[in-house]
């Protein structure tokens, strides 16, 4: 199927091997000030699903939409270094503090506003909230099916397509209509490494308020170059209802941040005898470890 259009739902991180003290703000949410960025992981499983679907279907395109502060434009660039062809930065004070319901308003509300596509792929989960609500909710808040913990791509041919999904009590082969949703396992290819050419290509590549601090001859640069400007957008621009959007849409609340690191305080070592099997399950069961 040639010309799909694909927007793969991208979200900058906070990594979270490294929570502290100071990784929850006064108001019960992620101070990502505090914390590194990363891309989170299984969306770059899902970015790779695109690619691979772009390969094999020429003239598809892939775009990149993300939502976070401006700091979250890294992400548009690392997936254009990687084979995106475009990308939106969704930006605005009033999306802070959204959980997973503001958060999917705000989403289908901009794929909406950036218009027809084919699929919309996403991570299965993201490493800060691991809910796997977002992608579901976008699916059911634009109306269009959906296909869950996806692992490949058989198949799309015409309007249909056929995905191997990767559950705990196995793997199942399902098809859908299009447009529809993916979620994407982290089981998952691991997504291609940067592309020198498009790294060249894309370095510069900036959000309008980037390009608010360069001179007239660099945006005169940009002008030249539409390639370099990452569209970024707003609440306004997508005509959400405040209400809806982030803490005031947010009914989930998060009470308490910790890191927790599990240390063993004794050991004990055991043969591989029967005698000693049977006293390490008498002693499980006896202290309720089983059982």
């Amino acid at each position: 199927m040639n010309g799909l259009k694909i927007i793969v739902l991208a979200k900058q991180v906070p990594d979270t091997r490294n929570v502290g003290k100071d990784a929850m703000t006064e108001e019960g949410t992620v101070n990502r000030a505090a914390l590194p960025a990363i891309f989170n992981p299984e969306d770059l499983n899902a970015l790779e699903l695109a690619l691979r679907i772009k390969d094999h279907h020429p003239g598809a395109t892939v775009t990149v939409l993300t939502m976070g502060p401006a700091r979250a434009a890294d992400i548009i660039r690392e997936g254009l270094y990687r084979g995106a062809d475009s990308g939106y930065l969704l930006t605005d004070r009033a999306f802070a503090g959204s959980d997973t319901l503001a958060t999917s308003y705000a989403l289908s509300c901009t794929i909406r506003f950036i218009g027809a596509f084919d699929l919309i792929i996403c991570g299965r989960q993201a490493i800060d909230g691991d809910t796997a609500q977002v992608g579901p909710q976008v699916a059911e808040k634009l109306a269009i099916p959906q296909i869950t913990y996806a692992e490949e791509v058989k198949k799309i041919e015409k309007n249909r397509i056929r995905v191997k999904r990767r559950l705990d009590r196995g793997v199942e082969t399902v098809e859908g209509m299009m447009p529809l949703l993916l979620t994407v396992n982290g089981s998952a290819p691991e997504c291609r490494p940067r592309n020198t050419k498009l790294m060249m290509k894309y370095k510069h590549a900036k959000t309008a308020a980037e390009l608010q601090n360069m001179d007239e001859e660099g945006k005169k640069l940009y002008g030249s170059r539409p390639y370099l400007n990452i569209a970024e957008i707003g609440a306004k621009d997508i005509n959400a209802n405040a209400a809806d959007l982030g803490l005031s849409g947010s009914p989930t609340k998060v009470k308490k941040i910790e890191n927790i690191v599990f240390q063993a305080k004794d050991t004990k070592k055991l043969s591989a005898s029967d005698a000693d099997m049977e006293t390490l399950m008498i002693e499980l069961i006896t202290h309720h470890t089983l059982g």
